[in-house]
């Protein structure tokens, strides 16, 4: 492996708590914002973009007691180009052991028509605002949104506006997922040579994912001079998403050859923090994605079999353990105990408090006897149900369907609604509308399905069903999932698991929805 200089060490600013949330649907908890940057700051993240302060109260204390909490990262808060949201970003992060303040405004002809500020009114406010946050403090990061369709020369003017007013990175967005890697390479190039003090600051890349190549922009420009990434677990993010945390850090890892750059992560908790960040955020990772999906180390053809049986490195470019994956197998199924299952967990990446581990024991019990053999990924499955079990408004007592041939579909359901049992008959068009309308029924409301999808999660006639529901309800978005090997049953379950979310959301005065509708810096 080629020695790196300091240089050449590219910066991990890891945007999940951020631009990943804001995928529809993807909202997390307080809590789980916080286990998600304790993670991030185990894992050796260099700066976690812990929130948006002045979006709600909400995520104004999520950004605070992240930036108390954080160890060894540069907690960062977002903020638009004004005085009000740059002090409100400062408030929520100045704890911080090492703080970041991060303004944007956006640069493209497009965006610049939105506030309806000329270019020289908007180098003015970029002046003004970059220097007032260089007052409060002296790390600070200037976005210029859309960069990528921003005109050259204003793109390099305006640039250079920040650099003399303090910003310390400069971040090139390709905001809408638009440009190609030769094309990020040659913009960073550009700024590089044209700017002047661009030798003095870091540059930074935030790509999006729309054509499919926010990797590849992304380790383009740091070949090009940019030593910050800006990414997100599993690439979570606005619409396609963002570059990946876990693919450009073992690219630089395994190709180490052409491009000679290291990051500070520990790859081997990728995979637990992948997980996690799905659980919490009810967005299931597909099984073909890159390095994290069930899939990057599965082989059936009989002749990659036959060479990863002779040398694993024939149709392998990385090892499991690289990531944080076990290279033992222990079969679960109904005979082993609560000591397998902690052992088991823990090979997954998946450490549970005594409390917790007890509760996914008994369903762990309950779902063995069902089924032959339980599989990683049914306990995965098992872990997220057990995640978000708790003081739920809406818990389903019993249901019973008839489907068929002859309709119509009924179903006959008892669910619980604050601790009071209602019990209904309903018919629909096929057994899971049916059951859906008896919830209805029994729970009015006015949400609006917006998804529904059901994974097997494991192979078989006896596998488990994971189903993935959202409701959008006056803008407000929540996912709900669930698991069993009834799919119908999964079905309510996580229909009733996204209103849960929903009750919650409208209890949350100022978190329901953003006090601002111009959020994305990417």
């Amino acid at each position: 492996m080629t020695k790196v200089s300091e240089q050449d060490r590219v910066l991990i600013f890891d945007t999940t708590l951020r631009d990943g949330e804001q995928s529809p649907g993807a909202t997390m908890t307080h809590e789980e914002k916080l286990e998600i940057a304790a993670l991030l700051d185990e894992m050796g993240v260099d700066i976690i973009e812990a929130g948006f302060p002045i979006a709600s109260e909400g995520d104004f204390r999520a950004v605070s007691e992240i930036a108390k909490n954080s160890k060894n990262s540069t907690i960062c808060g977002l903020a638009r180009a004004n005085f009000k949201d740059i002090d409100r970003a400062w408030d929520a992060v100045k704890h911080a052991p090492s703080p970041r303040i991060h303004t944007f405004i956006g640069t493209s002809p497009l965006h610049r028509a939105i506030p309806n500020l000329d270019m020289d009114q908007m180098a003015q406010r970029i002046h003004e605002t970059v220097t007032h946050a260089r007052n409060l403090c002296d790390n600070i990061q200037w976005s210029p949104m859309d960069a990528t369709r921003t005109e050259h020369d204003y793109l390099c003017r305006v640039v250079e506006i920040a650099i003399k007013a303090g910003a310390t990175t400069i971040n090139v967005p390709d905001t809408v997922g638009y440009t190609a890697p030769r094309e990020s390479a040659d913009l960073i190039r550009m700024l590089l040579e044209r700017v002047p003090g661009a030798d003095e600051v870091i540059f930074s890349t935030h790509c999006h994912n729309d054509l499919g190549m926010a990797t590849a922009n992304s380790l383009a420009a740091v070949e090009a001079g940019a030593r910050q990434i800006e990414c997100t677990i599993n690439g979570l993010g606005e619409r396609a998403g963002n570059t990946a945390l876990e693919e450009v850090v073992m690219a630089l890892k395994v190709r180490n050859d052409i491009m000679p750059y290291a990051t500070g992560i520990d790859s081997t908790k990728i995979m637990n923090i992948s997980r996690r960040v799905s659980a919490v955020s009810g967005f299931p990772v597909q099984f073909n994605k890159a390095i994290v999906g069930k899939n990057a180390f599965a082989h059936e053809s009989g002749i990659h079999q036959d060479g990863m049986l002779k040398n694993a490195e024939t149709f392998e470019i990385m090892r499991p353990e690289d990531v944080g994956l076990s290279a033992t197998n222990l079969v679960m199924g109904k005979h082993s105990g609560r000591a397998a299952l902690r052992s088991k967990l823990k090979d997954l990446g998946i450490e549970l408090g005594e409390n917790q581990l007890n509760d996914v024991f008994v369903r762990f019990k309950d779902l063995a006897d069902r089924k032959k053999e339980v599989f990683d990924e049914d306990l995965i499955a098992l872990v997220r149900v057990s995640d978000d079990a708790g003081e739920d408004s809406l818990v389903l007592k019993s249901l019973k369907v008839v489907c068929g041939t002859e309709g119509p579909q009924t179903a006959e359901m008892t669910l619980s609604v604050d601790g009071t049992d209602k019990s209904v008959t309903a018919t629909g068009d096929g057994p899971v509308d049916a059951a859906f309308n008896a919830v209805k029924q029994i729970y009015p409301h006015g949400a609006r399905l917006q998804l529904y999808q059901v994974h097997a999660v494991t192979e078989g006639t006896d596998a488990q069903a994971t189903v993935s529901v959202r409701l959008d309800e006056e803008g407000r978005i929540v996912t709900g999932q669930s698991a069993d090997t009834d799919t119908v049953v999964a079905s309510v379950k996580a229909y009733i698991h996204a209103l849960n979310r929903l009750i919650v959301r409208r209890g949350k005065t100022g978190s329901d929805k953003a006090e601002i509708s111009y959020k994305d810096v990417s």
